[in-house]
């Protein structure tokens, strides 16, 4: 633990930078599981697809979802109703406005990754997404021996 006035480990401050991807990504990507994934993954499959369907694409709870539509129906961004050949079956369809900031969502986010890595040179961005890579695999090692050491 470091004491007030220390400096940081190498692998703490790697540690609170990836922190600070995750925050900044999550806050302005919306998540796996917010508003602005939800509209993306609809225009992604022409503007429409079952809960059933999103849930499964989104890797979420069916309430979490429903709590997520509920408000995107609320702010006139997506339709839902019941499927005309599987009444059990709900249908979530963009609504024109609903479109418009999806598309807006995706360009923003093209800008977003047009711009993050300027600061590098194209030798540098080769070589981080070479470290990433690595970082990754270890890390979905770590993982699955975890998995293993608790059966």
């Amino acid at each position: 633990m470091c004491e007030k006035g220390d400096t940081p480990s190498r692998e703490t401050r790697i540690m609170r930078n990836f922190g600070y991807f995750g925050y900044y990504l999550h806050m302005h990507w919306g998540g796996r599981n917010g508003k602005q994934h939800i509209l993306v993954e609809l225009l992604a499959h022409d503007g429409e697809m079952t809960q059933r369907d999103l849930q499964e694409a989104s890797c979420i709870t069916s309430a979490s979802l429903s709590e997520v539509i509920a408000k995107l129906e609320a702010e006139g961004l997506v339709s839902r109703e019941r499927s005309e050949t599987d009444r059990r079956q709900l249908t979530v369809t963009l609504t024109p406005e609903g479109e418009h900031k999806a598309r807006e969502v995706v360009r923003t986010r093209a800008e977003f990754e047009e711009r993050a890595f300027d600061c590098l040179t194209e030798d540098e961005k080769s070589e981080l997404v070479d470290v990433l890579d690595r970082i990754a695999a270890n890390w979905a090692q770590l993982e699955k021996d975890k998995k293993g050491d608790e059966r």
